[in-house]
Order: structure tokens, then C-alpha cells, then sequence
């Protein structure tokens, strides 16, 4: 078997945790099996870097960051390669460029557009263990690029999908992909297996077990996808096609996301173009927007809602400022003390009552929903954000997810 195992900065944020990690991977590859290993920085180095950066420079320049970021993960490389040759292994380092990988050329968050496996492949064939730096590639200029959080998760994907790899193994510090986050809710149970759709939304809605990027091109790939911890050997959760899983689940997990902004636009004028001219301008400062909800028209006007990540507020009130003369809004406000939480389950399809169930839930504990945004197999609330640990646990008593631990 060929398979691509990623290790998150957890797993490798000290020499004693990289030791081990090295003796899992040679432990894998004495089973008979091809390994290529993907590599986050050690621990909090992407922290440490970025502040370094603002102590020199307050605003440094994108293309500085990139070069800056992507040595933590190239110090990992090279310490777990170090580590597999004192075990016997033969390892290799390789930087995302020199493992083929190419982006789009944005800085700080740029897309993997292409992997060119060659190097990989002939590596592989003389027997040798390339190690890969997540969380970069080489922009068409030939510069470095850093793909974003998260990054590394997305690498490894990327590499499997190109490799036509059997599994796509993610280590990272819990077990599994759980019914909610356990520091919230002690209860949560971790689940066997879940769907690619479930994941992602998961993913997108504040579990960040893995990347919302990484999740979505393992679906696009076919990719069979697997979390485990770098500290068991528990077989850790399943990511695998809807059809593939029996539907005895209605709703599979609870998310939640503490890092969100609410705006909120008065007497916006009620024509065509406006919500574009809003958005597009949000968008070309690369700025994801969330909910949105339209009031109803007033005197030809209405109100508009959105939310943000809250990483993103700042930049999104100077595109409100600018852009509000020009749609009619007499007015704004903001809120940066609410948060997100959302039930997920692909079974939510053909079970009607659930949207009930979760805000009678919420009524209970007194909470006030302030936004609502639906899908097939998702419903999130913003909130208070004080109140998501209350919320988290109310949902999860409310659809029994404790018994999920038995489900196959």
C-alpha cells in the first residue's frame, strides 16, 4: 500500500514526540508499506514567527511573511528525516517546491494548482521516505508560497490525490472526528465514520479537526480520508461517500465557531446591483462571507445582515465605509462578541422536526438566536458568544448524540 500520513504541529512540537513519530512511520514502513510523510511546524513556531515579524515590521509584506513562515515547517522536515536515519529509515526532506508542488501565486493564501509527482515517485521507487513540508508550495514566479491555516492538511490531500495513494492517514492531537468539541461537552463521543459532506461542513462551520480545503479536494479525489491521534493507535474516524455508510443518524455532530463578526447595513437601497456591489468589494479583499440575511423592503429600502470571520473585521468595516454612500445605507453596526453553533447530519434530508427541536432547545436555556442560515444537511445559529458552551451541550443532549458511540 501507498499511503500519505500528515502530522500536525502537535504531534511534532518537541524532539521526544518527533522520536515518535519517526518510529510510527519506519513501524509502517517494516509492515511493507510506501510512506510519504506531510509536516507541520513545531508546535507554536507559526505563532512565534508571526510575531517576530510584527516586532521588526507592523505591517511586514505578504511576500517577507511567506518567505518567513515556511521555514518552520522546513525545520521539521528536516529533524523527522534526521530521526527515521537514526532508526534505519531512508529519509528524504523535501520543501513543497522541491516535492512539486505549485500555486496560484497568493501570498499567504494561495491554492495548490498543480503537483508535478515525479520527484516523489522516483524517491518512492529507491526505497526512500520523502518527508514534505505542509502548508506551501511554489507560486509561478518562483517565488514560496504558504497556502493558509490549515495548510498542511490540504498538502497531504493534494499529495495523495496526485500519488493515487490507498489512504490518506491525518495524525493530530485527538482521536477522531467527535459528536462536539469534549472540552465543551464531556459527553461527546467520537464517531467510526462519517461522510465527506458531513465533514466539510463540520469543517467550514468551526471543528477544526481538519481543513475545510482539505476536506473538499478529498471528496473532489475520491481520496480515502482517516484522523487518528499521534499518541494511540486507535483507528481514529472514517471520511468516506455518503452511500457507502448506513443512515441510522439524524444529525452525526455539533460545531461551533467562537471567532465570528456580525454587520449589519440600515436602509440599503432596494435595487439591482446593490447586494453585488457589497459583496464583490468584501470579496476582492478576499474576505469570506458567512450568513446573510435581507430585510424585508421598506420604502424602497431594506436592511442587510452578514457575518465574518472575526479575523476579518477590521478590513471589512473600511470596504463598508467606502462602499455605503454608494448602496444607500444610512448607517451600520457591528457586533464582534457573538458566535456560531450548527448541528450537521446528512440524515436531516429526510427527517422533518429538526429545525424545531434545536431551537426549542436553545429556548430552554434561554437563549436568543440572532441569525439563521440552513442546508440540506446543516442549520447555524449566531449567538451570544458567551453562551456557545451552554448551546453546545443543550444540542447535544437534545439529539442524544452520547448514543452514537455504538453506530457503524
Amino acid at each position: 500500500m501507498l499511503l500519505v500520513q500528515k502530522f500536525g504541529g502537535s504531534s511534532v512540537a518537541d524532539v521526544s514526540r518527533i522520536k515518535r513519530v519517526a518510529e510510527r512511520v519506519y513501524s509502517t514502513c517494516l509492515e511493507g508499506h510506501q510512506v510519504v510523510v506531510v509536516v507541520s511546524a513545531m508546535g507554536d513556531t507559526t505563532d512565534e514567527l508571526i510575531e517576530l515579524a510584527h516586532q521588526v515590521n507592523p505591517s511586514p509584506s505578504p511576500r517577507e511573511m511567506d518567505q518567513l513562515l515556511s521555514t518552520g515547517e522546513q525545520v521539521s522536515i528536516a529533524l523527522l528525516s534526521l530521526a527515521l536515519q537514526a532508526l534505519g529509515g531512508d529519509a528524504i526532506s523535501l520543501t513543497g517546491a522541491q516535492a512539486g508542488i505549485t500555486t496560484d501565486g497568493t501570498y499567504g493564501k494561495a491554492s495548490i494548482t498543480a503537483v508535478d509527482t515525479q520527484r516523489l515517485r522516483r524517491e518512492l521507487e529507491q526505497g526512500r521516505i520523502p518527508v514534505v513540508a505542509g502548508f506551501q508550495g511554489k507560486a509561478p514566479n518562483g517565488d514560496v508560497n504558504t497556502l493558509g491555516r490549515g495548510g498542511s492538511d490540504t498538502t497531504a490531500v493534494a499529495l495523495a490525490a496526485a500519488l493515487r495513494a490507498d489512504i490518506c492517514e491525518i495524525y493530530t492531537d485527538v482521536e477522531g472526528v467527535f459528536t462536539a468539541d469534549p472540552r465543551l461537552e464531556p459527553a461527546a463521543v467520537k464517531l467510526p465514520c462519517i461522510s465527506y459532506d458531513e465533514m466539510l461542513e463540520l469543517a467550514c462551520l468551526g471543528a477544526v479537526v481538519l481543513h475545510p480545503r482539505a476536506v473538499e479536494l478529498a471528496k473532489i479525489h475520491q481520496v480515502p480520508l482517516r484522523v487518528r491521534s499521534s499518541f494511540t493507535t486507535d483507528l481514529g474516524t472514517e471520511i468516506k461517500e455518503e452511500e457507502a455508510m448506513e443512515q441510522k443518524r439524524v444529525v452525526s455532530g455539533i460545531a461551533h465557531d467562537a471567532q465570528v463578526a456580525k454587520i449589519g447595513l440600515f436602509d440599503v437601497f432596494d435595487r439591482p446591483g446593490i447586494a453585488h456591489t457589497l459583496f464583490s468589494a468584501l470579496a476582492a479583499e478576499k474576505i469570506n462571507v458567512d450568513m446573510i440575511i435581507q430585510g424585508m423592503t421598506r420604502d424602497g429600502r431594506n436592511d442587510i445582515s452578514f457575518t465574518i470571520s472575526r479575523h476579518d473585521l477590521p478590513q471589512a468595516l473600511k470596504v463598508v465605509e467606502r462602499v455605503k454612500e454608494s448602496i444607500g445605507a444610512k448607517g451600520y453596526t457591528y457586533n464582534d462578541r457573538v458566535g456560531k453553533v450548527s448541528i450537521v447530519g446528512a440524515g436531516m434530508v429526510t427527517h422533518s422536526g429538526v429545525a424545531a427541536a434545536m431551537f426549542a432547545a436553545l429556548s430552554a436555556e434561554g437563549i436568543n438566536i440572532e441569525m439563521i442560515s440552513t442546508s440540506e444537511i446543516k442549520i447555524s445559529c449566531i449567538i451570544k458568544e458567551e453562551e456557545i458552551p451552554r448551546a453546545v451541550r443543550a444540542l447535544h443532549r437534545c439529539f442524544s448524540l452520547e448514543r452514537l458511540v455504538d453506530t457503524k
